[in-house]
């Protein structure tokens, strides 16, 4: 609730985990150093210099995927149990960056013991932690140290929805000392109140913004030296979470109704590169196989190019194997009053434009594989809403659907693994693609890329 204090206090915690993790580390490989715990069969192992290169890792990269996983989030709110998900949630993808640095940077692992310790260790000194915190927060509540004096001002059935929709941890920690009615009270009014409680922060909520009597109080909070936050159900919004931002000179408002989370997705770039690249090696006898057997087992390029719509509807070049005949395009105007999709995307089961051994293609994916082209150029990811032609994007009907858009396309989504061709309405597909951006995390990613495989593998809604 209390955004600058708690920010710091989030850094704090942060540099004091980043801390504790180091020293749990460090105990780790002495007990295994000491031989006072002994997991493996080497007798001796080398001494803590050899491992500095994961405390390297582990201090700057553990908090970052804790908060990631929202470990920080409300800790007097959560269930321990919730709390040890959210830490071995970051335990796997901290785990999965070490492994990467010994894949890719052929960096050693000494010993495994000291890893098998230290993520044993690691969420009681992180639980531990987290319970201190939570019975320091109570002790301060108990003591009264707890709330920041506040004035909560505007139109009063906006401060009753406010206050109404706020948890009871988040009411501790405001102390309200005064409740305005500025649909009634004059601004000089408003100016005593501020003088008489001497508040620190005032909360202003209209439904109907009085742009003159907003303006008038925030400026009385500027002279006051007061903090004064304007809340935003003025501009009601369904899904759209607004930010505030500075261009230029200017403060804006900033309305966001796709995720912010820019160092969640710089990763995501980085993991769509390296999976992308590593991909394509391991791929290419099979890619230029099937590319081989498509040119000899119908006339026609190896490869079908097309123009999809990528991130914000930008077109881009995708890549396929040609899984149809070469005039499939000027065939399909004929077949138009058997696509089974209803909506503008083409849908048809045992379509006769598609080769024998599209089909097998098709069935297996394998047709998609070489969209890792576009994957490592960057105009698409290993995850995210599948990208449809340009001109079937043109022809939305609902405006809505084009939020789909507003993430990067991926080769495979929830509607590939919720059946694909099975879905035939094309408003469900997009359900679940605004379902992905709207709840968006790595560990979703991951869980598609888990699920995918068995999808492929059984062919299951694949035609």
């Amino acid at each position: 609730m209390l955004a600058q204090r708690n920010e710091i206090n989030l850094q704090l915690l942060k540099v004091c985990d980043a801390a504790l993790l180091g020293l749990t580390f460090w105990f780790a490989h002495f007990l295994r150093y000491h031989k006072v715990i002994v997991l493996d069969r080497i007798v001796e192992i080398a001494p803590f210099p050899s491992f500095v290169w994961m405390l390297a890792v582990i201090i700057p990269f553990a908090p970052f995927f804790l908060e990631t996983q929202g470990f920080y989030n409300h800790p007097q709110e959560k269930t321990a149990w919730r709390s040890m998900q959210k830490i071995t949630m970051a335990g796997v993808w901290l785990f999965v960056l070490l492994g990467a640095a010994v894949i890719f940077l052929r960096l050693e692992v000494p010993s495994r013991s000291v890893l098998i310790l230290f993520a044993f260790f690691t969420p009681c000194v992180l639980m531990l932690r987290e319970q201190f915190e939570i019975a320091n927060y109570h002790r301060k509540v108990r003591a009264g140290k707890v709330g920041e004096r506040v004035i909560l001002a505007g139109e009063p059935e906006c401060i009753d929805s406010l206050m109404a929709s706020l948890t009871p941890v988040q009411k501790m920690e405001m102390r309200v000392e005064d409740r305005i009615d500025m649909t009634s009270c004059s601004i000089e009014d408003f100016i005593s109140s501020l003088h008489k409680h001497s508040v620190g922060r005032v909360i202003l909520a209209f439904k109907r913004l009085d742009l003159g009597k907003a303006q008038k109080a925030i400026e009385a909070c500027e002279a006051e030296g007061i903090d004064a936050w304007l809340s935003t159900e003025f501009i009601p919004t369904s899904i759209a979470k607004p930010t505030f931002s500075i261009l230029g000179p200017r403060s804006m408002l900033v309305f966001r109704s796709k995720p912010a989370a820019q160092w969640a997705l710089f990763f995501k770039n980085i993991i769509d590169r390296v999976g992308a690249f590593a991909g394509l090696s391991l791929l290419a006898p099979l890619l230029l196989l099937v590319a081989a057997a498509v040119k000899i087992t119908s006339p026609g390029p190896a490869l079908f190019r097309q123009r999809r719509s990528g991130l914000h509807g930008a077109p881009f070049e995708m890549w396929k194997f040609r899984t149809m005949y070469v005039d499939a395009e000027q065939q399909k105007a004929e077949l138009q009053a058997f696509n089974e999709m209803q909506g503008p995307v083409f849908k048809m089961q045992d379509d006769p434009r598609v080769t024998p051994l599209g089909r097998f293609l098709r069935r297996t994916s394998i047709d998609e594989f070489p969209q890792l082209v576009n994957v490592l150029r960057g105009h698409m990811s290993l995850v995210g809403p599948r990208p449809l032609p340009v001109y079937e994007v043109e022809n939305f009907e609902q405006t809505i659907h084009r939020r789909r858009l507003s993430m990067k396309p991926g080769l495979t989504c929830l509607w590939q693994i919720r059946g694909r061709n099975s879905v035939v309405n094309f408003s469900d597909w997009v359900r679940m693609d605004l379902e992905y951006i709207d709840n968006w995390s790595l560990f979703l990613d991951a869980y598609i890329i888990l699920r995918t495989i068995p999808s492929v593998l059984l062919g299951i809604g694949a035609r």
